[in-house]
C-alpha cells in the first residue's frame, strides 16, 4: 500500500510533507548536491500522486481519439503517446500520456487534473457509446527513472528494454513476484522510463531500484527539473488561458486526424500563423515571482508562470508575445531582468504544419 512506499522512502531519507491532502516525499535532503551533476546520474522520482484514468470497452480508442489532440486510433497495444485534452475553443485542460493496453487505455494525468478530466470526458459519453471510465489513481504507483544510463539499471534487474524505441512504447515484465509495466519516456526531455506497478508492490520495487544505486529525488527537485527542461505544469502553464501551440506542445498534435474537440481553432492557428505568444525558458538575474509581468520598452509582452532557484542561478518559464522576439531577448521581469532561453521539452513546429 502507499503507506509501505512512504515508509521505504523515509528509510531512505525522505522528508514527507502534506500537499493538497496528499503526503508526498518533497525532498531526500540531496537537492543541492544532485542539481550540480544530475545529468550524469540516474534519478528515481515518485509520481504516484499523479492521476490515472482507466478507459475500457470497445469504443475506448475512437472515443479518446475524438476527445484529444493526438492520433490515438493508430495506436496498438504496447504503444502510447502524449496528448492534450482541450475545450471547444482549444484551451488546455491537461497534458496526458495515453498507454494502450490489450483491453484498456491508461491515461496518466497531471496531479490535480484527474477529477476534472474525468468529469469532462463523462459529459461526452453518449447512450450508444461503449466506454467505461474508472479513476485508477489509487491502484497504481508510477515512478520515473531519469537519465541516459537508466537502461543499465533495468538491465541489472533483468529487463532489456531499449531506450531507442518510440516514446510511449511499453511492455509488461515479471521480476520474481513483482509485475511491472515499463514505458519509454521519463516525463522530462531527458531519456528514461516510466514504471507502472500495482500500489501494493510499489515499496518492493522502489527498494530494489535504490539498492542498485539510483538517486532518489523528491517533488521539489522534480519541480526544478521540469522548469529547467520546460515541461508545462497544470495551474501554471497548462491553463485555459493558453492553447497547446502557445505552450510548445506541437508534438502532441496530429494535424491530419480530422475532427476532435478544439480542432477547428488549432487548424486556424496553424493555417493563418495565429500563434500570438509562446512559452519559453527564462534566465533571471535575481529572484522573481510567478505572475510577474515581462516588460519590453515599457510595454507588457508576457508573464512569468514558473520560477526556481539553483546554485547556478534563477530560472523560470514565461509566455512571451511572438512579435516581441525569442531566444536572447532581454526583458524586465518584475523587479529584475531576464534573458529568454530555449528549453528542450518544448516543440515549436509539427510535421506538416504551415507555421514557419
Amino acid at each position: 500500500m502507499i503507506e509501505d512506499l512512504r515508509e521505504a522512502q523515509v528509510a531512505g531519507g525522505a522528508e514527507l510533507q502534506e500537499m493538497g491532502g496528499i503526503t508526498l516525499p518533497v525532498s531526500f535532503g540531496n537537492d543541492i548536491a544532485v542539481l550540480e551533476n544530475w545529468e550524469d546520474r540516474v534519478l528515481l522520482a515518485d509520481r504516484t500522486h499523479w492521476g490515472k484514468i482507466l478507459v475500457k470497452d470497445s469504443d475506448r480508442l475512437p472515443f479518446l481519439h475524438n476527445q484529444s489532440s493526438n492520433d490515438l486510433k493508430i495506436l496498438k497495444s504496447g504503444q502510447g503517446c502524449d496528448t492534450v485534452f482541450l475545450t471547444s475553443t482549444a484551451r488546455m485542460i491537461d497534458l496526458t500520456t495515453a498507454y494502450v493496453f490489450e483491453d484498456a487505455v491508461l491515461l496518466f494525468t497531471s496531479p490535480n487534473r484527474c477529477q476534472q478530466l474525468l468529469t469532462n470526458l463523462d459529459k461526452y459519453i453518449f447512450f450508444a457509446d461503449k466506454v467505461q471510465l474508472t479513476d485508477a489513481s489509487n491502484d497504481y504507483a508510477v515512478f520515473s527513472l531519469i537519465g541516459k544510463a537508466s537502461n543499465q539499471v533495468l538491465e541489472k534487474l533483468g529487463i532489456n528494454f531499449s531506450l531507442e524505441q518510440p516514446h510511449g512504447t511499453h511492455q509488461e515484465f515479471t521480476l520474481g513476484d513483482i509485475t511491472l509495466r515499463v514505458a519509454i519516456g521519463s516525463g522530462l526531455a531527458t531519456p528514461g522510463y516510466t514504471l507502472i506497478i500495482s500500489i501494493d508492490q510499489a515499496a518492493q520495487l522502489w527498494q530494489q531500484l535504490v539498492n542498485l544505486g539510483v538517486t532518489s529525488i523528491g517533488t521539489n527537485l522534480w519541480e526544478t527539473l521540469r522548469i529547467l527542461q520546460g515541461r508545462p505544469a497544470a495551474d501554471a502553464e497548462l491553463t485555459e488561458d493558453y492553447n497547446p501551440l502557445e505552450a510548445g506542445l506541437w508534438h502532441t498534435i496530429s494535424f491530419n486526424k480530422g475532427c476532435y474537440i478544439g480542432q477547428e481553432t488549432i487548424a486556424r492557428l496553424d493555417t493563418y500563423k495565429g500563434v500570438k505568444q509562446n512559452l519559453w525558458g527564462i534566465s533571471l538575474a535575481a529572484p522573481a515571482t510567478p505572475g510577474d509581468p515581462l516588460m519590453l520598452d515599457g510595454e507588457k509582452v508576457g508573464k512569468l508562470t514558473s520560477y526556481t532557484k539553483t546554485s547556478q542561478g534563477y530560472y523560470g518559464l514565461a509566455y512571451l508575445r511572438t512579435k516581441a522576439g525569442g531566444v536572447g531577448l532581454q526583458v524586465q521581469v518584475g523587479n529584475t531582468t531576464g534573458e529568454v532561453i530555449d528549453v528542450p521539452f518544448l516543440t515549436r513546429l509539427a510535421l506538416g504544419s504551415n507555421l514557419s
